[in-house]
Parts: structure tokens; sequence; C-alpha cells
């Protein structure tokens, strides 16, 4: 990151940061120098949200900054801006936002850069943390969105399947979980035959990741995570648009272990489980076909309508071995469907669930958290559009109506046992910029899941 928090004493000489509104301005005025306050004045500044200004002192130095917020956020991550838009130094709040802990989360995450295959320009500016601000939270938060970020933003040809396990051992190996891959033909004999299916064409082999972490006999929270590392969608191949960001597919295993990080790094009290289809969804000549049909973990046979509807199969393996065990909370990520862009657009993912209080304690945490989520009905009518001929489900329901709805439903067929289950069809990817969001992969929904988790369990 080109931003970074410090201590107090680790700071030289920090510029101070006063955060101005229209009710505050001439009290923050009178804290100003003669030249500074003459230059915001000449400068017609009118502390707008997010307007910014640079003050000098009389000696040509830079005096302190102005940034305008609201008393009520409307987007409490805005601190984000800062990250990018100062010049190089150090910093400290002199007058605080409205909420200090989310604006110290927002400029960590807003100097976010991805590096691995070059330099990206950026000053290296440095923030004192603000008073009250419990700075482990903010670092670990940040740290777990990285790691979620980085693994997006990474190409298919260096991110596979086997990367995505690696990926998963590492982080096993620093908390000292467990985990235990099968792979390729070995799934078949462990009964993951959707698994095996979606993932057989490909040279890179499919694999089903399942890290276990915590004391055994405690609360069950388990994560599942949809990990396709590129989807050409399969004999039913996308246009070249629509493969454009297709290394983003696996973007709900990596929003899975991002969460994981923050709960391990939390050390709550609970039996972690984290599971992950891992495959990529190519094509050659044992490609699986439109019309074939297959059997499940769960036993329910599945009829082929689309080969670019691969994530609910790889999913509902995944969430079948998960349930088994019958956790208290089972929550699955997954990109999954257009139809929840085109219905609540890349901001906000959708959010199934037939828990209203797991619901409501989502929207809670997510607004707190500047982490948002809107909950979608799991619409019983719709589960009909599932229908097949000649299997328990079709995969792929004709007619392009309620396809994110139809998604969840399907998943819900593979979830009995779960005391609470909770589907998320996130994006996974900033289309641009906005302040602690930069354009490209991105952590969605798990911080707000971090919160809930930890008043649940914690």
């Amino acid at each position: 990151m080109a931003a970074a928090l410090i201590r107090a004493e680790e700071a030289a000489n920090p510029r101070p940061i006063w955060c101005v509104r229209p009710q505050n301005w001439r009290e923050v005025a009178g804290l100003l120098a003669a030249p500074a306050l003459a230059f915001a004045e000449a400068s017609g500044y009118k502390a707008e949200p997010g307007a910014l200004l640079v003050l000098p002192a009389a000696d040509g130095s830079i005096a302190g900054v102005l940034f305008g917020t609201e008393a009520a956020p409307r987007d409490p991550l805005a601190f984000g801006k800062l990250a990018t838009a100062l010049p190089a130094g150090d910093y400290a709040v002199a007058h605080p936002p409205a909420d200090p802990r989310l604006a110290a989360l927002g400029f960590l995450l807003g100097g976010y850069r991805f590096t691995r295959y070059g330099k990206r320009p950026g000053n290296d500016v440095r923030l004192v943390v603000p008073d009250g601000v419990d700075e482990a939270y903010v670092r670990r938060t940040a740290e777990a969105v990285t790691l979620t970020r980085d693994l997006v933003n990474t190409p298919a040809n260096d991110l596979g399947p086997a990367e995505i396990e690696a990926a998963a051992r590492a982080l096993a190996a620093r908390f000292g979980a467990e985990i235990n891959v099968t792979a390729g033909e070995d799934l078949l004999a462990a009964n993951f035959p959707l698994i095996h299916a979606v993932g057989r064409a490909s040279p890179r082999a499919p694999r089903l990741i399942d890290l276990s972490w915590g004391d055994p006999n405690a609360r069950k929270v388990t994560l599942v995570g949809k990990g396709v590392a590129f989807d050409t969608g399969g004999l039913d191949i996308k246009p070249s648009s629509g493969m454009l960001l297709m290394k983003k597919d696996m973007g709900g295993a990596a929003n899975a272990l991002g969460l994981a990080q923050m709960i391990m790094g939390r050390g709550l009290p609970v039996r972690l489980r984290l599971i992950i289809a891992a495959v990529e969804n190519a094509i050659d000549g044992s490609a699986f076909r439109p019309g074939d049909v297959f059997p499940s973990r769960k036993g329910l046979t599945v009829e082929i309508g689309n080969t670019d509807a691969e994530g609910r199969l790889i999913l509902a393996d995944a969430l079948s071995l998960a349930d088994e065990e019958a956790p208290e909370l089972l929550i699955d990520f997954a990109t999954l469907t257009g139809a929840a862009r085109v219905a609540l657009g890349p901001q906000l993912p959708p959010a199934y669930t037939e828990d209203d209080g797991l619901a409501a304690d989502l929207a809670r945490h997510g607004a707190a958290e500047a982490d948002p989520s809107w909950r979608l009905p799991l619409w019983q009518p719709y589960a009909s559009m599932l229908d097949s001929k000649i299997a328990d489900l079709n995969n792929a329901p004709g007619g392009g109506f309620a396809g994110s709805i139809t998604a969840a439903l399907f998943l819900q067929r593979f979830v009995e046992r779960a005391g609470a289950w909770l589907h998320l069809d996130i994006y996974a990817w900033n289309p641009s910029s906005r302040p602690g969001r930069p354009e490209g992969g991105e952590a969605q929904t798990i911080r707000a899941l971090d919160a809930l988790i930890a008043e649940r369990f914690g």
C-alpha cells in the first residue's frame, strides 16, 4: 500500500487534516493561521463533501489540509480519497470526521495498489491513527481486503485451481488450521461429481479445498466459495466481451478466504470451516455438454441446460458437503449471475436467506460498516422453473426471468440441515474507482459479516 497508518510517536511533524462542513467551517477557520485562511478564502473553499484543499504556510510548506465531510456521511469511506490525493508525508486528524474508525479504514483501503506486474504511481502518505480507533481492527481488516483484492486481480494464467489451493494452504499454515484437498479423478471417488464434471476439460485439475480451524466442539460457522479461476462458458461459450473479466469468477473463493482470515485473526471461539470448489471451466473433447445429466453429491440428478451456469453446479457439491455436519451458520459467496448486476448494479450484492433475523443483522452491520447488500426473496413459486423432464433439476432455466433468484433456489435444494443459510451473489469488482475502493477486484460483504459473526459468536 502507498498509504499507511502510524502511531503518533512515529510521525515526523504531521500536517493537520481538518474535517469541515458548512456548519463548522467558521469554527475551523478560527484555528487556521492567517496565510492559510487567506488562501482558503481566495480559493473559494466551500467545505462541500469531498472538497480537498492543501493549505500553504508562510514559508511555502504545507500548513495543513481541509477536507469536506458530512455530519451523517453518505459514504463513510470517503476518507479514502486522501490516500491518493495528498502530497507525500505524514498527516494527523486535527478535527475528526463523523466516524474516525471507517475514515482510517477508508484511508488504508484507498491506498491499495496491485503491483504484481508493475509499479503503480502513488505518493507515500501516512496517517496517524485517530484517537479512539481500534488500530488492530483497521489493520486486520485492510489486510484481509488486500488478500481478497490481490487474488481477484491476478489473471488466470497465474491463478488457477492450484494457486487458489496454495492461497488456502498459506492461510492454514499461518493460523494452524487443518486442510485437505481432493483433486482430479479423486473427486469422483470422493463423491463430488459436479465439481469434476465442470473442471474436467481443463489441464488444470479441479479440486475441493476443505479447511478447518478452531475447537471442533465449538459452534460451527462454515464458509463456501465459488472458485472458478476462469470461465469460458464451456461449450455454451461466452462472447469475447463476456470473457474479459472472467479472471474474477473466483471472487467468491477470494471473499471466503478474506473472511476466514478475519475470523481467525480475531481468534473467535468458533469451529470455522472453509470449503472452496476450485475449477477452470474450459473447452476440449471432454467438456461437459448441454443436455448431459449428472448426479450430485446430495443424490439429486442435474440436467445441464447451459454449461455457462457452472458456478451453481460446483457450489451444489460444496454446499452438500458443508450441510452434512449441520453448521449453525452456513454462508456461500459466488460471482454467480449477471442478473444480479442487472437488478442491483455492481455495488449492491443480493443476499438470500429464509432467516429474517440473519437478514436484519446483515443489513444492520452492512450499514454500520459501509459494506452493503440487499435482501432478495427466495420466491418459491419460481422453483418450478428449475424442473427437468428427465432429471431432478435443470441448472439453467430458459426464459431469462429472475436469474439470480432461480440460481439461489437451485442452491437451496442442496441445503437442509444448516441452522441458517445465507447466499451472496457478489460482483467482486469495482468497474471504476471511488474513495477507498480502487477500480479492480473487491471484497464485498465480508466486513459486515465479520462484525455479524463477532457479535453472534464472540
